[in-house]
């Protein structure tokens, strides 16, 4: 199964593993499972980073060669992507999670996520 962790997800996973849950820490540790990461997680964190939100303190070019050199594989946006942001129903508004949800439905990538409104869209899109 392809996973692609939202940013926080994506973020717990590299820098504070004990913060995942047992579910997506197994999901992703399985090796059957190829994890993704987007490349829209690492444009928030950057931006986010650079604005000194605190959850977001950390090096976005670090953290983006750490996931590579650990074997995730990097999804990038397309237009495609962003066109299908048009067709999700107003259930977040966060522009991040709505993109993120929009490449999981495209792609058929499983979404994983702690977030309750994230989990409220149909698809592929696993809370854990």
């Amino acid at each position: 199964m392809n996973l692609l962790p939202d940013t926080h997800i994506l973020m717990w996973a590299a820098l504070d593993p004990d913060r995942l849950s047992k579910a997506a820490s197994a999901l992703m540790a399985d090796p059957h499972n190829q994890v993704v990461f987007s490349a829209l997680s690492i444009w928030e964190i950057a931006i986010k980073s650079a604005l000194k939100k605190t959850d977001f303190d950390t090096d976005a070019r670090q953290l983006r060669r750490g996931l590579l050199n650990h074997g995730y594989a990097e999804l990038p946006i397309t237009g495609e992507h962003a066109a299908a942001v048009y067709d999700l129903p107003l259930i977040h508004k966060d522009p991040f999670d709505r993109l993120l949800i929009a490449q999981a439905t495209v792609e058929g990538i499983t979404l994983l996520t702690a977030d309750a409104k994230i989990a409220k869209y149909p698809g592929p899109i696993r809370k854990v």
